[in-house]
C-alpha cells in the first residue's frame, strides 16, 4: 500500500510502498481518509534533537481520521464503518509507531475518537493535533476560565484554534499576529484586540498567554507582557531556544509552564464546536501524493491554516 517514510534527519521523505497493517489484539486498523501536516514535521527533517523521541525509519503523520476496517481481538466498543480519529499521544503516534501517511494504520482501541455528524475527516485530522494541542494549551496547562484575559501569539493552524474556543468558552481574547493579512480573520474568531506583538498588550493585565509561535523574542516578550502572577505557557517550537528576561519572570511570579499535545478530551471538545458550526479552522488541502510539496510549503510560511492531505475518498 501507498506511504510516505521518515529515515533521519537531512533526509527528504520517501513516497513507498509498504505492506497493509493487520489489527492485533486491542487494536484496530483504520483506512486513512484525511492525514495533517504539520511544522513538526518539517523540525523532524532539520533538527537532529527529534530522533531522541523517533523510532525510524517510520511513517509519520500525527493528525489522522479515517473509518474502521477491521477489528482485533478484544475490541468490543468500536466495529467496522465506525468514523474515527486518532489521538496521537499513543505511540507516540507517527514518532514510534507508524502513523497516517499511509493507506491504512494500525491503531490502538483506546487512542480512538468518534467522528461526530457533520465534520469532515479534513476537520477531523485537524482536531486531533492542532485542535488538541490548542485546548490542551489553552485550559489545560493553561487553565484559562471564563472570564479570563488570554493572549494568543501566533494566528496560524494551531492560534486559530485555540483563540476560537477561547472566545467560544467565554474567554476574553487578544491576539499577536504579525501578519496583518489576517488580523479580520482574528476579530471574527472573537479577539477583542489584534496587534503585531504581545507587548502591545501589556496594560490590559492578561491572565495567561499561550505562545504558539515560539520563536524566542515572543516567549520573551509573553514574559514581560502577562500579569503579576500569570502564565505564560509555550507551544510553538519556531524555535528551539530562548532568551528571557528572569528578571521580570521572577520579580512578577510569572509561571512559564510548557505544554505538549493534549487529553482525548482536548480533542472531544473540539469536535463538539466543529459539529456545532461555531469553529470551522482554516485548511489547505493538498493530495497525497503531494505531502513532500506540502512540507516545502509550510517550510516557506506558504500555508494558510492546517494544511491537510487527502489520503482516500
Amino acid at each position: 500500500m501507498k506511504a510516505w517514510m521518515f529515515h533521519t534527519t537531512h533526509q527528504p521523505f520517501e513516497r513507498v510502498e509498504i505492506d497493509e497493517p493487520t489489527a492485533g489484539p486491542g487494536k484496530v486498523v483504520v483506512d486513512v481518509k484525511a492525514a495533517g501536516l504539520c511544522h513538526s514535521d518539517v523540525g523532524i527533517l532539520e533538527d537532529e534533537k527529534w530522533l531522541a523521541n523517533m523510532t525510524p525509519p517510520v511513517v509519520p503523520g500525527h493528525e489522522t481520521a479515517g473509518v474502521i476496517s477491521e477489528v482485533g481481538e478484544g475490541v468490543t466498543e468500536w466495529q467496522v464503518g465506525d468514523r474515527v480519529a486518532v489521538w496521537p499521544m499513543i505511540g507516540p503516534f507517527g514518532y514510534n509507531v507508524n502513523g497516517g501517511w499511509e493507506a491504512r494504520a494500525e491503531a490502538d482501541a483506546e487512542q480512538l475518537v468518534r467522528i461526530p455528524e457533520g465534520v469532515s475527516y479534513e476537520q477531523a485530522a485537524a482536531a486531533t493535533d492542532a485542535g488538541m494541542t490548542s485546548s490542551g494549551a489553552v485550559f489545560g496547562t493553561g487553565g484559562a476560565k471564563a472570564g479570563d484575559k488570554v493572549g494568543i501569539i501566533g494566528f496560524g493552524g494551531l492560534g486559530q484554534i485555540g483563540a476560537r474556543l477561547a472566545a467560544l468558552e467565554g474567554c476574553e481574547v487578544y491576539v499577536a499576529e504579525v501578519k496583518e493579512d489576517v488580523w479580520d480573520a482574528a476579530k471574527e474568531a472573537g479577539a477583542v484586540k489584534v496587534a503585531k506583538s504581545i507587548d502591545e498588550f501589556k496594560d490590559d493585565q492578561l491572565d495567561v498567554i499561550i505562545d504558539f509561535a515560539g520563536f524566542g523574542t515572543t516567549t520573551a516578550a509573553a514574559v514581560e507582557t502577562v500579569k503579576f502572577g500569570g502564565k505564560v505557557v509555550q507551544v510553538g517550537m519556531g524555535r528551539l531556544e530562548a532568551t528571557i528576561n528572569t528578571y521580570a519572570l521572577i520579580l512578577g511570579k510569572v509561571q512559564l509552564l510548557g505544554s505538549m499535545g493534549g487529553e482525548k478530551s482536548d480533542i472531544e471538545r473540539v469536535l463538539k464546536w466543529m459539529a456545532t458550526g461555531d469553529l470551522t479552522p482554516q485548511i489547505t488541502m493538498i493530495d497525497f501524493e503531494e505531502i513532500a510539496d506540502g512540507i516545502k510549503m509550510l517550510e516557506e510560511g506558504k500555508v494558510s491554516g492546517r494544511l491537510v492531505a487527502k489520503v482516500a475518498d
